[in-house]
């Protein structure tokens, strides 16, 4: 436990720190403990604020403070809903270094010694401390990499040479008139996507306008599966989902696919802000980090919930964190941040085996699986092909150069892992949303982020394993991507039905809820995976409260009607996992959060503080 003497001692040793920020922190201390809201306030005691410093800490700033508090370290603070410009002005009082102002959340980013971490975090006008942790582009690791590409290219064959034939879909629909906008390394100018990128911001460099630009490569391999046209092949045989939409590219990564967090969420207020003057509807993150905090504190988890009540799609990956790379071994919670958050799309990576039909498609071992640290969400939402998919990419990118078995002829390569899945979830989601317009009309109300998740989640159809077992939801979400289906819903939806009606325009209601993918007719799941519930029946097909803007995906207070809803651990019939899933010795489900790790052994409980440096498998470093 940290006492006054303990914190002034720990800020009076602090280089680097003029002596009057000292004395201005140690008066702090000193005026927080003696009313009650300082590291030994209890519940119930005087103040506003009653809740341990370490409370307001995520995992990795805990353990500094208990290593190294000498070291200086970049945060991002969230101040009580409306106090953020008297917490800055605090801060910067006690010899905080401001970097970025973050309205969207109500937070900032500041450089502070990490002494200083336990009198800032007492401060009765702080919710919530975080590390600026390290994003980092979600492809599958090196090692996964290299070993899924040494094949030589002429075995490249069907649906790495034709994903929209393996997504079940024709010319009718490019995704004209959409606007995604893709957060990453950058969008390079290639001949796929040149005269398409809208707008470039480069966040590396405080979010200036700069011409477009792609060092590390990854996000043109992303946009390009988003919406390439495959223009520089004869028979534009890696042409992307919607290859008619346009971007605005955003970049927050570096030459070697690395960045912060604060400059994500810079991006992706900008995204928000500017979402009319630039006409966003998607916002693909295919990035993260591991979860270090609750979704509720957890700066970037925030940010993508209010770009979504904002209107935006937005659209992430869910990790390449489902395999020990040492061992071999698929396990669980590996979700990374910002899959965790509750109103985004979450994809995961589906092997399609390189067939056009999708009854041999397999999860990646590298997808990472639910459900999330701290909280438990059920995630990934949706499986999508994402692994050795090929895509267009500048020659003077570090990927190029520096894997040259990821080319497969001049300016393409073959990338996998959730960022790739991702970027194919966000070029349907295009197609969707110009599917619903075009057919409602200008005017009409526009699908909402909910209603997108809704009929993908819908539509898509189940993937089993090799021994013909499905796996559970923690695996597959609701199920695989089916395209044709989800644009099908989409274009059938009539927004101007009032709350509560049936809302399927009735000439394009599909027929039945089959879908034909290379001669194979797949049934879809028709459910929707609802906070700790599947909800079966007619969920998609009536416009619920579940599907306002407003409303945080999960949300209890949501009413189905008359639909068939299996509440997790509720009920052993359920196609869910019920008293426990079994990986290594255990891994036990309860009704509450993430808890701690006992043995070998990672347990849900009641509300117990989970081991977040912890992942199922032990002490995985990689993010």
């Amino acid at each position: 436990m940290v006492d006054k003497r303990y914190v002034e001692k720990r800020i009076i040793s602090m280089p680097g720190v003029s002596r009057r920020a000292r004395i201005a922190v140690v008066a702090l201390v000193g005026f927080l403990l003696a009313a009650g809201q300082g590291p030994h306030a209890q519940a119930g005691d005087a103040g506003t604020n009653t809740r341990s410093f370490h409370a307001k800490l995520d995992a990795r700033l805990r353990a500094q403070v208990d290593e190294n508090g000498s070291t200086i370290r970049q945060v991002i603070v969230r101040a009580k809903k409306g106090r953020r410009g008297q917490l800055r002005a605090a801060v910067r009082n006690m010899g905080g270094s401001m970097r970025k102002d973050h309205a969207l959340i109500d937070g900032f980013t500041v450089r502070v010694p990490v002494a200083m971490l336990p009198a800032l975090a007492a401060h009765p006008l702080v919710d919530s401390i975080s590390d600026d942790a390290p994003v980092a582009a979600g492809q599958a690791d090196d090692d996964v990499l290299a070993q899924s590409t040494t094949e030589a290219v002429a075995n490249v064959a069907g649906a790495e040479r034709h994903l929209r034939d393996t997504l079940g879909l024709t010319g009718d629909w490019n995704g004209a008139g959409v606007v995604i906008a893709v957060v990453d390394s950058g969008i390079a100018p290639t001949a796929d996507l040149a005269g398409r990128i809208r707008a470039f911001y480069d966040f590396t460099q405080g979010g200036v306008a700069a011409p477009p630009s792609d060092a590390y490569g990854h996000g043109t391999h992303v946009a390009s599966l988003a919406g390439g046209t495959g223009k520089a092949t004869s028979a534009h045989e890696y042409e992307g989902v919607a290859p008619g939409v346009s971007f605005v590219g955003l970049r927050v990564l570096d030459a070697t696919g690395a960045g912060q967090t604060s400059n994500v969420i810079a991006a992706i207020e900008f995204a928000t802000a500017n979402k009319a003057a630039l006409g966003i509807d998607i916002l693909n993150l295919s990035l993260g980090h591991r979860i270090y905090e609750p979704a509720a504190t957890d700066p970037l988890v925030q940010a993508v919930e209010a770009a979504s009540r904002a209107g935006i799609i937005v659209v992430v990956s869910a990790g390449n964190v489902g395999m020990n790379p040492d061992t071999g071994q698929v396990g669980y919670a590996g979700i990374t941040s910002p899959g965790n958050a509750p109103s985004a799309i979450t994809v995961g990576s589906v092997d399609t085996k390189q067939t056009v039909g999708r009854s041999d498609d397999r999860v990646a071992n590298y997808s990472s699986r639910g459900p999330t640290w701290y909280d438990g969400y059920a995630k990934p939402d949706v499986v999508a092909p994402g692994h050795r998919l090929i895509a267009s990419m500048a020659s003077t990118a570090t990927l190029w150069q520096n894997y040259p078995t990821l080319q497969v002829e001049p300016g393409y390569v073959r990338l996998s892992g959730t960022s790739m899945a991702t970027a194919v979830v966000s070029g349907v989601a295009a197609l969707m949303v110009q599917a619903q317009r075009v057919e409602s009309g200008p005017g009409a109300p526009k699908l909402t982020p909910n209603t997108v998740k809704g009929a993908l989640q819908f539509s898509s159809f189940t993937v089993y394993d090799d021994t013909g077992v499905a796996p559970i939801q923690l695996v597959q979400g609701s199920g695989s991507l089916n395209a044709v289906g989800a644009v099908q819903l989409a274009r059938a939806i009539d927004t101007v039905q009032p709350r509560g009606s049936a809302w399927l325009r009735s000439y394009l209601r599909p027929a039945t809820y089959t879908t034909v993918i290379g001669a194979e007719t797949i049934a879809w799941s028709t459910a929707v995976v609802w906070g700790n519930a599947v909800v079966w029946g007619n969920t998609i097909t009536y416009n619920w409260d579940a599907w306002g803007q407003a409303v945080v995906w999960g949300n209890d207070a949501v009413v189905w009607g008359n639909n068939d809803a299996v509440v997790w651990g509720n009920n052993e019939d359920a196609v869910v996992w019920g008293n426990a899933v079994v990986w290594g010795n255990a891994v036990v489900w309860g009704n509450s959060l993430l808890g701690t790790t006992e043995g070998n052994a990672v347990v849900w409980g009641n509300g117990a503080e989970a081991n977040a440096q912890s992942v199922v498998w032990g002490n995985l470093a990689r993010p």
